[in-house]
């Protein structure tokens, strides 16, 4: 069964879990919102939610630096001093500052991009469809599936994980929220390359 963009939307608003993992209750549930969401609380993924709301004051400041040209620093929260000690937790860290060498994000997430960016997005793309020869009803469409684009290049945890291509950023910290318990949220990052 074919799954809509609009179920796994409702699905995540209504859990919180990442779209891979929506996808795939949804898929499991043949379309059945309601199935979906017990099918993600019987796998543990549905309390994400309640997770993502908890303070994370605690965390680590981790660096990757690349063949001595990219270098980053991340800081990335959780909600207890133990869990930042925790290995899994770490390796959390050095992952998400070597795909930022890798992936070159500009922001950390959808919310953090202003709407002077978006405003000045949204005219480049319009242009570009303008120049199609599209009717205008399907412009706005076209703009905002670019713009759907745009935040998964530009947005650290929109961006397809570097290790693993079929998660998001996103998806894979929420994997590791569900695995060590606790929130956690990746606060700011700097990415400097050598010349720039």
């Amino acid at each position: 069964m074919a799954i809509s963009a609009d179920q796994v939307k409702e699905l995540r608003e209504k859990t919180g879990v990442g779209f891979m993992e929506c996808k795939n209750a949804l898929q499991d549930a043949n379309g059945d919102i309601e199935e979906a969401v017990t099918i993600l609380r019987k796998r543990g993924l549905a309390s994400l939610a309640k997770k993502s709301g908890r303070e994370t004051k605690e965390g680590l400041i981790g660096s990757y630096v690349h063949n001595g040209k990219i270098g980053v620093m991340v800081e990335v929260n959780c909600e207890t001093d133990f869990v930042a000690r925790n290995p899994d937790f770490q390796s959390l860290v050095r992952d998400i500052a070597m795909h930022i060498a890798a992936s070159d994000p500009r922001f950390v997430s959808k919310e953090e991009v202003t709407e002077d960016v978006l405003a000045k997005e949204r005219e480049i793309y319009r242009e570009q469809a303008k120049a199609t020869g599209k009717p205008d009803n399907v412009l706005d469409k076209i703009v905002e599936g670019r713009i759907g684009k745009y935040y998964a290049e530009a947005c650290l945890l929109e961006q397809p994980f570097v290790k693993e291509p079929s998660v998001s950023v996103r998806d894979h910290v929420a994997a590791h929220i569900q695995k060590i318990g606790e929130n956690i949220q990746v606060r700011r990052f700097v990415r400097y390359k050598l010349g720039e």
